[in-house]
């Protein structure tokens, strides 16, 4: 069984609320620095993380959106080819 004790407030606490902490949780200016900056390379590590993911997202994206400009500009040029052949068409057949 754990005693806890009463710590004053580091936060927002309104004035005169007191923090129950349990003793494990106590620790050394150096203990809380050294845990800071794990945690701060845990985050930059993660938020690499992400970026890398989201660069590899947006490259697969925009590759998908190349792709679509093709088939659609070789859609556009058989349109076009086959519009000038019905208009060819339709000339000859009117004359």
């Amino acid at each position: 069984m754990s005693a806890y004790q009463i710590c004053s407030p580091t936060s927002s606490l309104p004035q005169g609320v007191m923090m129950a902490v349990s003793p494990g949780s106590l620790h050394s200016p150096q203990q809380l620095a050294e845990e800071a900056t794990r945690k701060r390379e845990h985050r930059l590590l993660k938020n690499r993380e992400a970026a890398r993911e989201c660069r590899r997202k947006k490259k697969e994206y925009v590759k998908c959106l190349e792709n679509r400009v093709a088939v659609l500009e070789n859609q556009n040029k058989t349109l076009i080819e086959e519009l000038k052949a019905l208009k060819d068409l339709y000339c000859h057949k009117t004359e």
